[in-house]
């Protein structure tokens, strides 16, 4: 996806997270003048591996840093890991393999891990009709909401910020789930800065510690429609369980 203004993709018209999630993190880098901020999003998924997107692919896949502290411009507590992307990962193809993981020097204590979804589960809720009404919750760093310029242009400002949001279902094929993230319908999303970051199952009182999908695409306004992708597939879960173990 194209950006309007810095990378990746991240939350709209969300709330301040603080330490809600504090399995999800950001990816790090430094602007020319030293500064930090996040690129992408991932989750922690097992005490030595964090869950990611395959197009956020760092410089030095030997040398990825991370923060899971919920201003990630503040970061006070860096980890270090290896990226590790889907072999097969092109997005020209229906199954882009858009996966990757972080596995990190050290385990990291005091965070719990989340949770993976069973095989084919939304195969499933789909074959049974159940997949209507369902919500989901989207976490990330990044850019928030789209706003103008003075001469009209979209521009997204960047507070590297780690909120959630809540979208509806709107969608499902064999690689992605559709979200609806439309505000005139009372759904908030995702938008650049947030690639690679979990959308938990639920929302609410009912919101789980499953991952339902990461957070990959959407529209270029980040206004309608936030697309994941499928972590229930046989495909996912090929790449995953070199890494963790799977419900």
């Amino acid at each position: 996806m194209a950006v309007l203004s810095g990378s990746g993709f991240a939350i709209t018209y969300g709330e301040l997270d603080g330490t809600k999630h504090p399995e999800v993190g950001a990816l790090l880098d430094t602007d020319q003048n030293g500064n930090l901020y996040a690129y992408c999003s991932g989750t922690l998924i097992s005490p030595t591996v964090m869950l990611t997107a395959a197009h956020c692919d760092p410089v030095d896949p030997a040398n990825v840093s991370v923060t899971f502290d919920p201003v990630a411009k503040n970061a006070t507590t860096v980890y270090t890991g290896h990226f590790h992307a889907h072999p097969e990962y092109s997005p020209a193809q229906n199954d882009p393999h858009d996966i990757a993981v972080i596995v990190f020097d050290q385990e990291i204590l005091g965070i719990e891990p989340a949770k993976l979804p069973t095989l084919g589960v939304f195969d499933t809720l789909k074959a049974n009709g159940l997949l209507k009404g369902t919500h989901y919750t989207a976490v990330g760093y990044g850019g928030q909401e789209r706003n103008f310029d003075g001469q009209g242009q979209p521009i997204i400002a960047y507070e590297d910020t780690r909120e959630w949001s809540v979208q509806s279902f709107n969608a499902l094929n064999k690689a992605w789930l559709r979200l609806s993230q439309n505000q005139a319908t009372g759904d908030s999303g995702a938008c650049y800065g947030d690639s690679g970051g979990p959308n938990f199952t639920g929302s609410g009182d009912n919101e789980s510690t499953v991952i339902a999908g990461t957070t990959i695409t959407g529209d270029m306004q980040c206004v309608a429609t936030n697309v994941i992708y499928r972590l229930d597939t046989q495909s996912a879960r090929d790449f995953l369980q070199g890494f963790v173990a799977l419900p």
